[in-house]
């Protein structure tokens, strides 16, 4: 009794097998025809018959179930992830051709995102670019596009939450980049090495190179310290740039970024310290010299801000902010002389001291106008520095060049 009890056993098991060996070799075969609807149906019987297949078979399962959710790249964002849910269950067995799944898929949805993003779709290619690092987290980078897409469209707890992942990681998106100058075209182009190398040797490119890419940290801690001051958590966000500037204190983006912080908080002495100590790790940077000469300005520091201006311009003189700034730091000394002018009375030490005020606001506009004019000089359709000019020229008398300014004027509305 007991032998035959054995025997009927073994029959069962040896059923099982037959079954799970079929359902799974139906399912495969349906991948191969692109029949991935049979293909899930297929599984879904041998799923019935999970506990009793061997590892091997289970490897299978998860391996051909991952693809049949896939489904080619048909597949949903979720049924995507659930396929490689199933493709991590399946061990080594089927390494290789999980990789290729698994590249062909993080390309397909590198493709929806950077059609969003060209199509300004900010959110759409955030949640892609975020897909895309799920799939393939070796590539951290994708993290980062997300999260500054998500900036983007001011969905700024999202972005934060990436960026406090990257942040986690250690990303700083340094990376080794391969290029080489395209003969034809004269571009420089950024290839993988092997074909940077390949089309070196071809003879087709020249001037091969490899280098390494700028640091994404500053940048990172920047937008996080920002997020924070938007949430109106500016010590959190202070927090953030102390901790940035005590691992890197050399790095000036990162004594910037805290200058920003300072400046949307209103800390302006805060802001004009760190400018300053930018300054003199940088002392050739223009733009430096522009933003003290704003707050100087701000402060009513009139000199100070004329002399970062002239800083700014003698380090660039294409600069043309600068020269602007400097004609309204000139012309906003006019409001106080026409004050004292409309106060005066009508005795003889009056109207001296009428025509000496006149003769000074006369001064302060011939003092603007090459100002005025070398920023129209650096951009010839600044309509604000031309319509300045026009009114000057109008109220000193000079007629020719009332006359050019104002056809000029006429032209640039019209455009």
């Amino acid at each position: 009794m007991k032998k035959q009890i054995i025997i009927a056993f073994a029959l069962s098991i040896s059923t099982f097998c037959i079954a799970q060996k079929k359902e799974l070799r139906n399912a495969e075969k349906a991948i191969k025809s692109n029949n991935f609807a049979e293909a899930k149906g297929a599984l879904n019987q041998a799923q019935a018959l999970m506990s009793e297949m061997d590892d091997k078979s289970k490897a299978k399962y998860y391996f051909l179930l991952g693809q049949a959710l896939y489904a080619g790249g048909a597949g949903s964002s979720q049924d995507i992830d659930k396929a490689i849910e199933n493709f991590d269950k399946s061990g080594n067995d089927f390494a290789a051709e999980i990789a290729t799944i698994k590249q062909e898929m993080t390309n397909a949805i590198l493709t929806k995102g950077n059609k969003a993003y060209e199509s300004n779709d900010y959110k759409a290619a955030s949640t892609h670019f975020e897909h895309a690092f799920r799939t393939s987290p070796k590539d951290t980078l994708f993290l980062y596009y997300a999260a500054a897409t998500a900036v983007n469209v001011q969905d700024y707890d999202r972005a934060l939450k990436l960026y406090e992942e990257l942040k986690s990681m250690g990303y700083t998106g340094v990376s080794t980049e391969y290029y080489a100058t395209n003969k034809e075209t004269g571009e420089e182009e950024i290839l993988d090495e092997r074909t940077r190398d390949l089309y070196v040797k071809a003879g087709s490119h020249e001037n091969p190179g490899v280098r390494k890419t700028e640091s994404k940290k500053a940048e990172i801690v920047k937008n996080v310290a920002l997020i924070y001051v938007s949430q109106g958590n500016n010590e959190k966000a202070l927090a953030a740039m102390k901790d940035a500037r005590a691992e890197s204190p050399d790095d000036i983006n990162l004594i910037l970024s805290e200058a920003n912080v300072h400046y949307k908080m209103g800390n302006t002495d805060k802001f004009k310290s760190l400018l300053e100590e930018a300054t003199v790790m940088d002392p050739t940077n223009p733009e430096l010299q522009y933003n003290l000469g704003v707050i100087a300005s701000e402060s009513d520091d009139r000199e100070g801000a004329k002399k970062y201006y002239q800083k700014a311009v003698e380090l660039d003189p294409t600069y043309i902010n600068a020269y602007i700034n400097l004609a309204a730091l000139v012309l906003s000394r006019e409001e106080p002389l026409i004050e004292e002018m409309n106060g005066l009375g009508t005795s003889k030490a009056d109207d001296k001291r009428y025509e000496e005020l006149k003769e000074e606001r006369q001064q302060l506009y011939k003092d603007a106008i090459p100002y005025l004019s070398k920023a129209l000089e650096i951009d010839d359709k600044n309509i604000n520095a031309a319509k300045t000019l026009m009114n000057i020229y109008s109220v000193t008398g000079d007629t020719a060049n009332y006359k050019e300014m104002k056809a000029k004027v006429e032209a640039l509305e019209a455009n």
